[in-house]
C-alpha cells in the first residue's frame, strides 16, 4: 500500500465533497490530526472507521486502499475454463444428490427466478450455454475482474460473444 498515494485519494475526495479536514474527523468521531496524517501519508485509516470513512466519501475500501485506482496486475483474473467448470459443477450436483432432490431443484429454480431463463433447456444448447458463460465473465469484468482475451477466443466459438466480452473489457480498463 502506498500511504501518501491513499493520502491523496482521500484528501481530493474530501475536497469534492467540500469538507474540511475538521469536518470530516467531526462525522467520524476522531481527531483532524488523523486526518491530517491521512492526508500526509503518516498514516491510514484504522479498520474500525474504513466502512464509515468510504460511505462519506463515496468510494470503497478496495479503491481507497489503492489510492483511488485500479491497476491491471491487482485486478482479479477470471478464466474461462473455470466458468465452465461451474457450470460443469452445476450439473454434476443433480447427477450426485438427484434431479428431484430439494437442494438441486432449488438451486435450479433460483437461477431461473433470478435470471428469468430455464437454466435446464440452456444448458442443453451450446450457443445458450456459450451466452451464459459470457453472462457470468461479463459480470465479473462489471465487478472489476478481468480476463485474457486471447483464453476468450480460444474457448468460445461465438464472434459476436468475443466482441461484447472485448467491449466490456475495453471500457473497464479505459
Amino acid at each position: 500500500m502506498d500511504n501518501l498515494k491513499i493520502g491523496q485519494y482521500i484528501q481530493n475526495l474530501r475536497k469534492t465533497k467540500g469538507l474540511s479536514q475538521r469536518q470530516l474527523a467531526d462525522q467520524l468521531n476522531i481527531s483532524f490530526q488523523a486526518v491530517s496524517k491521512w492526508e500526509n501519508g503518516d498514516s491510514i485509516p484504522d479498520t474500525g472507521i474504513l466502512l464509515e470513512l468510504c460511505e462519506l466519501l463515496d468510494t470503497t475500501v478496495d479503491k481507497l486502499l489503492h489510492g483511488g485506482t485500479y491497476a491491471l496486475n491487482q485486478r482479479k483474473q477470471m478464466h474461462v475454463e473455470e466458468v465452465m467448470e461451474g457450470f460443469r459443477c452445476m450439473e454434476m450436483i443433480g447427477k450426485c444428490f438427484g434431479e428431484h432432490s430439494t437442494f438441486y431443484e432449488g438451486m435450479i429454480e433460483g437461477i431461473n427466478k433470478k435470471m428469468n431463463i430455464d437454466l435446464l433447456q440452456y444448458l442443453k444448447d451450446p450457443k445458450a450455454r456459450e451466452a451464459m458463460y459470457a453472462e457470468v465473465l461479463i459480470q465479473g469484468i462489471m465487478e472489476g475482474k478481468t480476463v485474457d482475451m486471447d483464453e476468450v477466443r480460444s474457448q468460445f466459438q461465438n464472434q459476436h460473444m468475443i466482441d461484447v466480452i472485448e467491449q466490456y473489457l475495453t471500457k473497464t480498463n479505459a
